[in-house]
């Protein structure tokens, strides 16, 4: 009975090594932890199925801490990068947004977003009225301009999700917006870490292939059909029209992400959530896709 007890202790230990060892070169190769950034991305997504899905204000709720994190970490990131951005206007702001623009509409949306830049231009400007953080012209401009930034890539995009999510009906294009953005993002990853060879953008990102771009069109055009088909009640040929401008959208999003973070200096926006970066490392491809999926319920719903 020992012995036996002693084998299996024995088996237990030797399969747990060999896990241990494939999980090592697969987040060798991943360059992230690969089954703990599966687990926040379910947990993500369960989150965001029910909000959408049970009750709409809770994706306002979910909304609101995106957004506060986003902000926070964008705000972190360019004082990283020599620029000071006030972060608790920066918050606030992004934070009060949210709410404004589902109840208020894009006119809430806009007034919102104003007044939020506002804010933090007067914040910055106070500060370098005071004796504690004082700059020369030209770095109190580079200064406001990022605030601006902030406030207009942050904030902006982000209210667009949250505007289309309170009309009627909308939650179905939230939700088919960001499935067909995901599965670009999967379709991406997954063709350029199997067949990837060919850099698409060396400088900015150099993980990108062109295989992993195909792989990625590939997989948000049968998204967007899919989609268009059985969720949103549209020919497929919008659902094609759909699928790609979100890939593009997410795409575009993505490298301009990368790009903010190497003039930064940085490779991720934060280190909040493991295996993913930060908020905003997850939101990239998300945020300018909200836009575009805002004009396409205006135009098709």
């Amino acid at each position: 009975m020992h012995a036996r007890r002693v084998d299996l202790e024995r088996q237990f230990e030797a399969s747990r090594a060999q896990f241990d060892e494939a999980q090592e070169r697969i987040n060798a190769r991943t360059g992230r932890n690969l089954l703990l950034a599966i687990l926040i991305g379910l947990a993500f997504g369960g989150t965001l199925l029910l909000s959408l899905l049970v009750f709409k204000e809770l994706f306002m709720v979910f909304a609101v801490v995106l957004a506060g994190f986003s902000s926070s970490e964008l705000a972190a990131a360019l004082k990283h990068g020599g620029y000071r951005v006030p972060r608790i206007p920066t918050v606030a702001a992004a934070v009060v947004a949210v709410p404004v623009a589902y109840y208020g509409g894009p006119a809430g949306q806009l007034a919102a977003v104003l007044i939020g830049m506002t804010l933090v231009v007067l914040w910055r400007l106070a500060q370098q009225a005071s004796a504690s953080v004082r700059a020369e012209t030209s770095g109190l401009a580079r200064d406001l301009g990022a605030g601006i930034f902030v406030q207009g890539y942050v904030t902006f995009l982000a209210t667009f999700a949250v505007v289309l999510t309170a009309a009627d009906g909308g939650q179905w294009w939230t939700l088919a917006f960001i499935i067909t953005a995901v599965a670009a993002d999967t379709g991406a990853y997954a063709s350029g870490l199997a067949f990837g060879r060919h850099p698409m953008a060396p400088v900015i990102s150099p993980k990108k292939t062109w295989e992993g771009f195909a792989g990625g069109a590939l997989a948000s055009l049968v998204a967007g059909v899919l989609l268009a088909l059985f969720m949103l009640g549209q020919p497929w040929w919008f659902g094609l029209a759909f699928g790609a401008a979100i890939f593009l959208t997410a795409t575009l999003g993505d490298l301009a992400e990368s790009l903010i973070k190497r003039d930064l200096g940085i490779k991720d926006m934060s280190s909040w959530l493991p295996g993913h970066g930060g908020f905003l490392d997850r939101l990239d491809s998300i945020l300018p896709s909200a836009a575009v999926a805002f004009v396409a319920f205006q135009i098709f719903a």
